[in-house]
């Protein structure tokens, strides 16, 4: 039996200094990061997002994440998303509504996604 994690548990991270993510062509990019680490799971941290990302009238927010879902890549946003959401009621409906399922989530750390993950199975 292989000490390497399953596939499904593998977290692909982006690095908290980088380009920002700002459009539908970088999760097109990130997913085929995660792909390349035999990965299921992409991390972002929150620093690496555009602002217009937590804008949801921007729509970025919905096409990013509508991508990453359709090529089965779970998103984790890390980090903490206090002044967004304190700035939006409608953006933290979004992070409630979205830490219930299985596919977009927004966690405040590394622990925070790993025991996520954990309990997923």
């Amino acid at each position: 039996m292989s000490n390497e994690p399953s596939s499904d548990l593998r977290v692909f991270t982006l690095p908290v200094e980088g380009e920002p993510i700002a459009s539908e062509d970088d999760a097109i990019d990130l997913i085929g990061s995660a792909w390349s680490h035999d990965a299921k799971t992409a991390a972002v941290p929150v620093e690496r997002l555009d602002p217009a990302f937590f804008d949801l009238s921007t729509g970025l927010a919905g096409a990013f994440t509508q991508k990453l879902v359709t090529y089965r890549v779970r998103l984790a946003i890390v980090g903490d998303l206090t002044e967004y959401i304190e700035a939006s009621r409608a953006l933290s409906d979004y992070v409630w509504e979205s830490n219930r399922g299985s596919q977009v989530w927004f966690v405040r750390d590394e622990d925070e996604l790993e025991r996520k993950l954990a309990a997923t199975g």
